[in-house]
């Protein structure tokens, strides 16, 4: 096998400093150690207990000290050697702990989603070999119970929130942490010692929709490789001054990237949010926070836009002059950015003073310097209306295969339509191109996965022998190095006449012409012509769920219309011609656009509900589970194509 990758839980790779030796190489506890040797003292960790109002907090050295307690717990529960810890829970201290110290102890941490079956579980703890399981809430609980009997290999679960219950081998955090503190530390640097950088530290299962998740295994160099070269490339700086929120999913590898490995690096402060975040607590915890570095995924970026819009429709005359006239100057000031003519005119200071500084206050952004977007594509409109408000979005492009980001843009080197260059010390190249050079976006470095765990196959399919990975992404490079995605391999609709058609182009293309479509699926794959299904933005209920009354800015919008309904019921009753009129319009633009007539869209229709996680049409970094639409509206789709 290639000394590249790897597909063994207990094998090692060649760390390729061949591509780049500038970064150390280090293992997670070398990380640590060093963020504890010079900011030993500074705020690491900053959480609210329950309804608590006071922020509790672990310093550097504290939570150095936790990990260690922790991992000396999981070696007395039986941890062993190159075997695992899952965490299954929302974001918060016990979830780094356990990460880290499942690491430290010589076993390799697994993030399991919050949103996962007990079979989906089943599927991580059994490949992963888990020993433990360290699981929020009494509800996650019930989950590995329900499967406990299936696991050879499991001899503990902890519980670090809630009520435990007296059930066999099921521990409480505080009955872990007074367990780690009877064994010697001399055990665990023993254990400690025999870690090394080109092992694999933790998995990453992918969440793809179709058959089980991969388990992505990162090495330590591959995770601390890529969270120290992007932020270099970012210029964000090691001192202790960075201020970061943690709230998207921990199992997803941007999340971790950032939330936990970067921080350490930049010696950040990391606040957790409430677990209502991605719900609508989270501008709240922002506004208090004002984080000096954000990462979001596009369905925050766009409910925030929402939000925002929705402020602006309720401003009055002189409100909205003042609004336009100075999203122009920030426009302006930002597009001459870009072209490289830099320009500070009194119009951008003047709108920067009285407009910009007070939005961004607002937001949560007062002192943010990165506003970062990542895991699936941004509308081109939305990052055009923030930047408009003087908030440059930096799109990122990588994959959990990846360890993170692999391409980004950055304050200084930016396209509205890019995904940025490539991260120095990095390697992008196009295989296959075409006449206008899109092929398939292949990546190379230190921080390319060391395989996937037992799948030889698709480790071979993904990795080539030279130790390119094939991301599955059609895109081009241009002539001033920054990298753009066109299409993606897996999610082309082939249609019946042969012709391939990238759907989330289309897509983004029509949301922008109707911005009350909150979701939009483009229909096309073996069949005669292209179709799109279509959610209404409405309202949501407490844990995520879409509710049939509408949001306020489609009802503003039905109104205008001559439609007085206000609930997605009414609107599919009612068929209003006016509202369909409008619709078919939209439609209409975006097929001007199209490069041919195979990419036209012919019909629509509008679902009666909305997507969400709870409801199974998004995934948890919030992109579309294509496959799942599909199948629960098969019904509605074969309509389209009915003689």
């Amino acid at each position: 096998m290639s000394d590249i990758y790897t597909t063994k839980i207990d094998g090692r790779v060649r760390v390729r400093t061949d591509l780049d030796d500038k970064i150390p190489v280090r293992t997670v506890p070398q990380l640590l150690d060093e963020a504890v040797n010079l900011y030993g003292e500074n705020v690491a960790l900053s959480w609210r207990q329950g309804d608590e109002k006071v922020w509790r907090q672990l310093t550097y050295e504290q939570y150095q000290n936790e990990v260690r307690t922790c991992a000396k717990a999981f070696l007395k529960l039986g941890l062993e050697r190159h075997h695992c810890v899952c965490i299954l829970g929302f974001n918060s201290p016990e979830w780094f702990i356990s990460d880290l110290a499942a690491i430290h102890a010589g076993g390799i941490a697994a993030g399991i989603y919050t949103t996962n079956s007990p079979e989906a579980c089943y599927h991580c703890c059994s490949t992963s070999r888990a020993n433990i399981v360290v699981v929020e809430d009494e509800k996650q609980l019930e989950k590995i119970l329900e499967i406990r009997d299936r696991l050879p290999d499991l001899k503990a679960i902890v519980q670090y929130s809630g009520t435990v219950e007296n059930h066999p081998n099921v521990y409480s955090w505080q009955q872990v942490l007074e367990l780690g503190k009877s064994l010697p530390d001399n055990d665990l640097d023993a254990v400690i010692k025999t870690v090394t950088a080109n092992e694999c530290c933790t998995l990453v299962y992918t969440s793809g929709t179709v058959g089980n998740p991969k388990a992505v295994m990162l090495s330590h160099d591959n995770i601390i490789y890529n969270a120290t070269a992007a932020m270099k490339y970012l210029g964000m700086k090691c001192d202790g001054h960075d201020v970061i929120v943690s709230y998207l999913p921990l199992s997803h590898v941007a999340a971790q990237a950032v939330d936990i490995y970067a921080s350490i690096q930049m010696k950040a402060q990391c606040y957790f949010a409430d677990k209502n975040a991605l719900k609508g607590s989270l501008v709240k915890t922002l506004i208090e926070v004002q984080p000096t570095q954000f990462l979001a995924v596009p369905r925050v970026w766009e409910k925030i836009y929402d939000k925002m819009q929705e402020v602006a429709a309720q401003n009055g005359y002189l409100k909205k002059m003042l609004s336009s006239w100075a999203k122009a100057q920030g426009m302006a000031h930002n597009q001459d950015r870009i072209n490289g003519c830099p320009s500070h005119t009194w119009g951008y200071s003047l709108a920067s003073a009285i407009v910009f500084k007070r939005v961004k206050q607002a937001l949560g952004f007062g002192r943010c310097e990165n506003f970062l977007s990542s895991a699936a594509p941004l509308s081109v409109d939305v990052k055009k209306y923030f930047l408009s408000l003087d908030i440059c979005i930096l799109e990122c492009f990588g994959m959990s295969e990846a360890s993170g980001a692999h391409t980004t843009n950055t304050n200084a080197a930016f396209r509205i339509d890019g995904i940025g260059r490539t991260i120095p010390g990095t390697r992008t190249k196009i295989d296959n191109p075409d006449e206008e050079g899109n092929g398939e976006i292949c990546m190379m470095g230190r921080h390319i996965l060391m395989g996937y765990l037992n799948d030889l196959e698709k480790t071979k399919e993904a990795v080539d022998e030279e130790g390119w990975l094939h991301s599955g992404d059609i895109g081009r490079i241009d002539d001033d190095g920054f990298v753009h995605i066109t299409g993606r391999i897996k999610e082309l609709l082939i249609t019946a006449g042969g012709e391939n058609i990238p759907p989330v182009l289309i897509e983004h293309n029509l949301k922008a012409e109707l911005p009350f479509i909150s979701n939009a699926v483009l229909i096309g794959d073996k069949r005669k012509f292209l179709s799109i299904l279509l959610s209404l933005k409405s309202e949501v209920d407490p844990d995520g769920t879409p509710l049939d009354t509408l949001a306020p800015e489609t009802i503003r919008w039905l109104k205008d219309l001559g439609c007085e309904a206000t609930t997605v019921t009414e609107v599919l009753k009612e068929q209003n011609p006016k509202m369909l009129a409008a619709i078919q319009a939209g439609i209409d633009e975006v097929n001007k656009k199209a490069i041919s007539n195979a990419q036209r869209i012919q019909k629509f229709a509008i679902l009666p509900t909305d997507f969400s996680i709870a409801t199974g049409e998004l995934g948890p970094t919030l992109k579309i589970k294509r496959s799942v639409v599909v199948k629960k509206y098969a019904d509605l789709i074969e309509n389209f194509y009915k003689e």
